[in-house]
C-alpha cells in the first residue's frame, strides 16, 4: 500500500510541473528544426534557404554563403533551388523556407501587397537580413535615334514577361517620364527572347535587370556597333528614386560594354537576403555577422563577395530589418528601422 501511494504522489507531482511548466523544459518550437531552451536562448538546427535556378547567381552565391554559414555559425544553412523573387517569398509565407533571396522591389511589391501581389495580399512574416549586390536596370537599344527615355514613344520595346518584375520596373521608369504602355509598341518577352530580338533587331530597345556587364549585352555589342545603354537624367532619376524607395542610384563605367565609351546613370534593385521573422535573433545576427563581417577574404570563393558591404547592406528602407540583423549593424554604426 505505501508503494502504492509514493507512487500516485510521483506521478501528481509530474503532471503538477507538467502542467505548470507549459511543456517540457527544452520548450516550443519557434522555426523549423527549433528550440528555445528554459533560459531563453535558442537553437536551431537547419535554415532552409531558397536561391534561384540552378545557372543563375542566386544559386551559385547563395550555396557558397550558406556552406560558409554551416561551417561557422552553428547552424547548418542549406541552398535550395528557388523560383525566383516572387516565388521565394511565397516559400517564406508558407513556411517552407527561413531564407531567402529576393529583389528589393519585389519584396517592397509582396510588403506593400501591391504590383506582383496585388491580388494575394500583403506578405508580413519576413524582414530583411540585408542587401547583398545590385541589380542595374538596363534600357538596352540598338536604335541609334534612341537618346532618352521619351525616345522610347513608337518603337517596338521589350518590357519583360508579363507581370515579371521586369514589367513593372519598365512600368515605373516609363512612368518618371511621365509615360504609358500605350506610348510605345511594347512586347512581352523573356530576358532570353528579349537578347534574341535585339540581335535580329526584331526590337529597337529591352528592359533588362541584371548586374553589368550582361553575357548577353556583351554578346549583343560584339555583333552590332550600335547597342547602347541609355542613360536617366538627373530630374527623372530623382524623380524615380521618390517614388519608388526600393531602387537606389546606379553607374555603369563606361567601358564595361565594348561600344559605350561613357559611364551611363540608371537605377538598380537589390539582391536582397529575407529571413522569416520567427527565426531567433541570434541566429539571424550570427548569420548577417558572417556575410558582413569580412566579405573581402571570401572572394575567392565567389566574385559577388567583392560587392558586399555593411554600407550597401543596412540600405534598405522600403522593409523593416529583422532585429539579429540590426544588433549587427548597430555595432557597425549604422542604425536600422525594425518592426
Amino acid at each position: 500500500m505505501k508503494k502504492l501511494i509514493a507512487f500516485l504522489l510521483a506521478a501528481v507531482m509530474v503532471f503538477s510541473l507538467a502542467a505548470c511548466g507549459g511543456g517540457s523544459p527544452s520548450g516550443g518550437t519557434t522555426a523549423a528544426g527549433s528550440t528555445t531552451t528554459a533560459g531563453g536562448s535558442s537553437s536551431i538546427k537547419e535554415l532552409r534557404f531558397v536561391t534561384g535556378g540552378e545557372s543563375g547567381t542566386y544559386y551559385a552565391f547563395g550555396t557558397v554563403i550558406a556552406q560558409h554559414a554551416t561551417n561557422t555559425i552553428g547552424t547548418k544553412v542549406t541552398a535550395l533551388v528557388g523560383a525566383g523573387s516572387k516565388g521565394n517569398v511565397n516559400k517564406l509565407q508558407d513556411k517552407e523556407a527561413e531564407l531567402a533571396f529576393c529583389q528589393s522591389d519585389v519584396m517592397a511589391y509582396a510588403y506593400d501587397g501591391t504590383n506582383l501581389f496585388k491580388d494575394e495580399g500583403k506578405v508580413e512574416n519576413f524582414s530583411v537580413l540585408g542587401a547583398l549586390y545590385v541589380e542595374t536596370v538596363q534600357l538596352v537599344a540598338v536604335n541609334p535615334d534612341i537618346k532618352s527615355v521619351t525616345d522610347l514613344k513608337g518603337k517596338s520595346v521589350s518590357v519583360g514577361a508579363a507581370g515579371s518584375g521586369v514589367y513593372f520596373n519598365a512600368l515605373d521608369v516609363l512612368s518618371a517620364y511621365d509615360m504609358k504602355l500605350d506610348d510605345i509598341k511594347p512586347t512581352y518577352q523573356s530576358f532570353g527572347d528579349s537578347a534574341n530580338d535585339l540581335k535580329d533587331g526584331k526590337i529597337d530597345a529591352a528592359f533588362i535587370v541584371a548586374g553589368a556587364p550582361t553575357t548577353a549585352v556583351v554578346d549583343l555589342a560584339a555583333t552590332n556597333k550600335n547597342t547602347h545603354l541609355v542613360s536617366f537624367d538627373e530630374e527623372h532619376l530623382n524623380k524615380l528614386l521618390a517614388s519608388s524607395p526600393y531602387y537606389t542610384k546606379s553607374v555603369i563605367k563606361g567601358g564595361t560594354y565594348s561600344t559605350i565609351a561613357e559611364d551611363v546613370t540608371t537605377v538598380g534593385v537589390g539582391a536582397v537576403l529575407l529571413v522569416r521573422d520567427d527565426v531567433p535573433e541570434d541566429v539571424v545576427y550570427n548569420l548577417t555577422k558572417d556575410i558582413f563581417e569580412n566579405p573581402s577574404a571570401l572572394v575567392s570563393s565567389h566574385a559577388k563577395y567583392g560587392e558586399v558591404t555593411v554600407e550597401y547592406g543596412a540600405s534598405m528602407t522600403s522593409v523593416p530589418y529583422h532585429k539579429g540583423a540590426a544588433k549587427f549593424f548597430g555595432e557597425k554604426g549604422v542604425t536600422v528601422k525594425t518592426k
